[in-house]
Parts: structure tokens; sequence; C-alpha cells
């Protein structure tokens, strides 16, 4: 993705009402819900929330402050400002 589109993508983003906290703004990774299965079978919901870290990125010549998740970064789908 592009830097400029992904600015405009962060910015609609925060016009629209802000991000949701566990959101990846780059892949858009959500938490998942789930059962969790005991080893007698017993039954519970669960989620599995993404590892999230707010970092200041260098988007379109800008600095922001983002949600970003450990993968993307360690992918290198955000470049980090200094």
């Amino acid at each position: 993705m592009q830097c400029s589109r992904l600015y405009d993508k962060i910015l609609l983003a925060y016009q629209r009402g802000g991000a949701i906290m566990a959101k990846c703004e780059i892949c858009g990774k959500l938490p998942r819900k789930g059962i969790q299965l005991s080893h007698s079978h017993k039954k519970s919901k669960r989620t599995w929330a993404p590892n999230i870290r707010r970092v200041k990125a260098d988007l379109n010549g800008r600095t922001k402050r983002i949600n970003v998740c450990t993968s993307c970064l360690r992918s290198g789908k955000v470049k980090r400002a200094k």
C-alpha cells in the first residue's frame, strides 16, 4: 500500500469518530472470538486479541501516531519515525 493511500485511509478513520483501540490500522486485524475447551471438555467463551502497539509512523512525509500490530511492524509494512 502506498503511503499517500495509507495516510488517507487513516485520516478517514479518525474523521469517522476515531479508530478502534484493538484494531491494526494497516491490516485491519481485530480481536477474534471463540471457545476455550478444557481437558474435561468444559466450554467457555473467550477472545484472542491482536498484539497492538501505538507507534509513531512516517506517513507521506508526516509523523503520525497509529495503532499497528506487531506482525505488520516486523514485516516492514510500517516505516517508524525517528
